[in-house]
């Protein structure tokens, strides 16, 4: 790391089944790589790439990488992790908008907060449904789709020595859940960071499968779910 420069390992996954979806990814990128000063921030990113016969293609800003194991999300998260070493993480879906300076505010209470592991960003899409809107401060929990942005996940990389790697299990549906009950029962702090701004235009691939693969990505997710999670919780588990 140079001084005075912060390194943040981006993974970002994408799956450009047409040129809108690959439109997708690309408009992500550049938005990533507008929003910060890269005298300041600087992003590492690898982008995994399902679609194998796009190959080689490289997207712009990154490295594009088309792994040779089936699809899932937490697995094709770990390739992504285990390419990269800068202090912090940041896991993304491909249909997202980085607002200005969102990288230089997420930061911030990480620097107060000494045994902050976790941090998400506010969409302002999504967020003021619930009644949280921006710049209203940080707020702890392990909510998700609340406090818990599953679609962008930030947290310091030595994190990973307390949870390991990401579940493999989880293909899709219930990766987020996951990480929050992680961070729940191992009681690691997790903030919604309100000044921190990344839209999530909100499943732009998965919308897009047909009925067979979107079933198995979604409802069957279900069954790993429980057995994973309710004995260990008890009555009203999917309440935390």
């Amino acid at each position: 790391m140079e001084s005075g420069i912060t390194e943040i390992d981006i993974v970002i996954l994408s799956f450009a089944q047409t040129e809108e979806l690959k439109q997708v990814t690309m408009n992500c990128l550049a938005s990533l790589m507008a929003s910060e000063d890269p005298e300041l921030i600087k992003f590492n990113i690898i982008i995994v790439e399902s679609r194998k016969d796009l190959a080689p293609f490289q997207y712009e800003y990154g490295q594009t990488v088309y792994a040779d194991q089936p699809f899932g999300y937490n697995r094709y998260m770990n390739i992504g992790i285990s390419m990269t070493s800068a202090p912090y993480v940041c896991l993304c879906n491909n249909d997202l908008f980085f607002h200005k300076h969102w990288a230089t505010e997420i930061l911030k209470p990480f620097k107060v907060h000494e045994d902050l592991y976790s941090a998400s960003p506010l969409c302002t899409i999504h967020h003021p449904k619930f009644g949280i809107l921006p710049n209203i401060g940080v707020l702890q929990g392990n909510r998700v789709r609340l406090e818990v942005s599953g679609w962008c996940l930030f947290f310091k990389r030595s994190m990973l020595n307390l949870i390991g790697q990401l579940d493999e299990n989880f293909t899709f549906l219930h990766a987020s859940h996951d990480y929050m009950h992680l961070l729940w029962v191992l009681d690691i702090k997790h903030f919604l960071v309100t000044s921190s701004l990344v839209d999530h235009l909100d499943h732009t691939t998965i919308n897009r499968q047909e009925p067979g693969r979107y079933d198995e990505l979604t409802s069957r997710q279900r069954t790993y779910y429980e057995k994973k999670w309710a004995h260990r919780l008890g009555h009203n588990w999917e309440a935390i």
